[in-house]
């Protein structure tokens, strides 16, 4: 073989292989940013609906602090967010919001709170601690 082609054919292959490394590495890239921003906006989701239960769950505390009945304007949105949560929340938050949902529907059946006199500040009243630290551990371990 003629050592022109041997060297033109060299030079083709070279020519060829760099530029399937280049459609690999452009290709890779993208994958990895795609998949980056899809974590992103999944963790963007649980973010907020976590905020919407926590409000919805501190506005159904202080309503059931002060009445010993169950108001539906209160409960059936918390239905709704548990709902959400089913959907995109891991089991362990799930559970850590059903327990908030049982303690709130405790609270309404509880003799009703006396607001003018100070309450006794304990674990009582911070009915969203497991559910709050159980969120960030779900957040945290899904960003990685």
């Amino acid at each position: 073989m003629n050592p022109a082609y041997i060297s033109a054919l060299s030079a083709l292959l070279g020519s060829a292989i760099g530029a399937f490394a280049s459609v690999a590495t452009t290709w890779l890239t993208q994958r990895h940013q795609e998949e980056a921003r899809q974590r992103a906006q999944e963790v963007a989701r649980r973010e907020r609906l976590f905020v919407e239960f926590i409000d919805l769950v501190s506005r159904a505390f202080i309503d059931a602090l002060q009445r010993t009945e169950i108001d539906p304007s209160q409960i059936i949105p918390l239905y709704a967010t548990m709902g959400k949560l089913r959907l995109f929340a891991s089991k362990r938050t799930v559970e850590a919001a059903e327990q908030v949902m049982e303690r709130i529907v405790g609270t309404y059946y509880a003799p009703q709170f006396d607001l003018k006199k100070r309450p006794t500040v304990d674990e009582k009243l911070d009915i969203l601690r497991e559910f709050t630290e159980t969120c960030r551990a779900e957040l945290r371990g899904y960003g990685k």
